[in-house]
């Protein structure tokens, strides 16, 4: 991996602001994994090396949220996945986008939340969060072999209970960085 790709990833974590002490945590916790000299990416599925990057692209249309009804995990989540190697996490969601939803050309802003989630007992998650703003009327052809449905959520409807742990927190985050 080239310097100048860690150095860009570790800036993008850097310039994110925490929402709360746990944010903060997982900031600090992940630059340092950074500096260590670490590999960043997964190289075999599910968990080599066990920590590693991942993504979430949120679409959000004002106070509503697309989330997926994904397969394995059977959980509604945001759209996302693991950052290959070699890619910067924003390159993922633009490769993520076009496969998991058909959408390509979105500008896709810096990352503005982070967290790190133990998976399945065996493997880390360091999920770069990232809001993208757009219509709902935006054309959306989800992919059938990942996910059983794509559905829009107002954000008081949300279904908390049967999605990502910190779903919550981004959501309030969102509404602070809008506010």
């Amino acid at each position: 991996m080239s310097r100048a790709l860690r150095a860009a990833i570790r800036a993008e974590i850097s310039s994110i602001i925490p929402l709360d002490a746990l944010e903060a945590e997982h900031l600090q916790a992940t630059l340092a994994w950074i500096d260590s000299g670490a590999e960043l990416w997964r190289r075999e599925k599910p968990a080599t090396p066990p920590e590693h990057l991942s993504t979430y692209f949120a679409l959000v249309d004002g106070s509503s949220l697309l989330l997926v009804d994904h397969k394995n995990a059977g959980l509604w989540l945001p759209t996302g996945g693991h950052v290959d190697p070699g890619e910067h996490p924003r390159d993922a969601v633009a490769r993520e986008l076009l496969e998991e939803l058909g959408v390509s050309g979105l500008p896709v802003p810096a990352a503005s939340f982070l967290t790190r989630t133990e998976v399945a007992g065996h493997h880390l998650d360091v999920t770069l969060w990232y809001a993208l703003s757009v219509s709902r009327t935006l054309p959306l052809r989800y992919d059938q072999t990942e996910f059983n449905e794509a559905r829009w959520f107002d954000f008081d409807q949300l279904p908390y209970s049967d999605s990502d742990p910190h779903l919550a927190r981004f959501i309030a985050k969102l509404a602070k960085m809008s506010a």
